[in-house]
């Protein structure tokens, strides 16, 4: 299984690997079947971006690194709800929104090694509960390698959840306030969870939103989710792959994000996931298997001779490319 970009998807050699749901989260195309054209070109309409796909090239591939598509639709779900009851003027399922803090930080725990799925394999109407979610799950790592403890990572992972939860409540203000405002009205959510949603838009120079605070007056928790957030709209809406990702975040250290948080960030979240089509340094073509230990350094398996290596043992090879493979219609 690997993931590709829409416009890579041939009918010929590819098949899809996970199912692809409409805005009410039924299942719009299930796994195992063939795209027929007139089909594709209506998830283009719908604006999907990525889909997972079983090929010859990369049989073998698990992607277990990938939280299960099941977990996380019932993840978007219950944030979509959470919005949907604040935009209306209802209370918070508090209780629900806890349970799933809880979930995510498990998730995150057990984990070694754990990659997002694109929110843009989604149609637009469940986006950005999606994303919320997406930015939990990428925030907890960032947490879990700072060594927070379980309260701390609660803290985080709710932030990061309503991080948005400003868009949603009327008002002109910018929604970062707004969030702040909702949330710090709320006993059962901590104060922490609250200055996330309204300092992840502020930037460590001092020139962000809503007060233009800077270094040390921006919690960590919002610096963690500013560049959470930060990564996940580069990967998703504007479909940069994810080391050109990781190449934007570390342009912005000390400008927009703490130095130190950035490296933090590249060296716990993989800039070649595996499935990841790459170009090697000695000019053959490869594709990446699997994660181990080192996060920039995979284990890729030559295409031309299905020769399987891992990078950490050979210092001197290098990737030097992403390969997209645009399919001529």
């Amino acid at each position: 299984m690997r993931l590709i970009m829409i416009d890579e998807y041939n009918d010929k050699t590819m098949q899809l690997a996970r199912p692809i749901y409409d805005r009410h989260r039924r299942v719009l195309l299930a796994a195992g079947r063939t795209i027929h054209p007139k089909y594709l070109e209506r998830l283009r309409q719908m604006d999907i971006k990525y889909l997972f796909v079983d090929d010859l090239i990369s049989e073998g591939i698990t992607m277990e690194e990938l939280m299960d598509m099941p977990s996380w639709m019932d993840a978007t779900e219950i944030v979509q709800k959470a919005f949907e009851d604040v935009k209306a003027n209802k209370p918070l399922n508090i209780r629900e929104m806890q349970k799933l803090v809880v979930r995510l930080v498990d998730e995150v725990s057990r984990r070694k090694i754990l990659i997002i799925i694109p929110s843009t394999s989604l149609s637009v109407e469940l986006r950005p509960y999606a994303h919320a979610v997406n930015v939990a799950l990428l925030s907890l790592q960032i947490g879990k390698k700072l060594r927070l403890n379980s309260l701390q990572m609660r803290d985080l992972a709710m932030g990061a959840l309503l991080h948005d939860i400003g868009k949603a409540v009327k008002g002109d203000e910018h929604h970062a306030l707004k969030g702040f405002e909702y949330l710090r009205r709320n006993r059962e959510i901590s104060l922490l969870s609250a200055h996330v949603a309204y300092q992840h838009h502020e930037t460590f120079n001092g020139e962000g939103a809503p007060r233009k605070i800077r270094h040390k007056e921006i919690h960590q928790y919002a610096q963690i989710c500013g560049i959470a957030n930060r990564f996940e709209n580069l990967i998703s809406e504007e479909g940069v792959p994810p080391h050109e990702a990781m190449e934007a975040l570390m342009a912005k250290s000390n400008i927009d994000f703490a130095q130190e948080l950035v490296h933090l960030f590249i060296n716990t979240i993989p800039s070649y996931p595996p499935g990841t089509k790459v170009k090697m340094s000695d000019g053959r073509e490869a594709i990446v298997t699997k994660i181990m230990n080192h996060m920039q350094r995979p284990y890729i398996r030559y295409l031309s001779t299905n020769e399987e290596i891992s990078l950490t043992e050979k210092p001197n090879l290098l990737i030097i490319s992403v390969i997209h493979d645009k399919n001529k219609e």
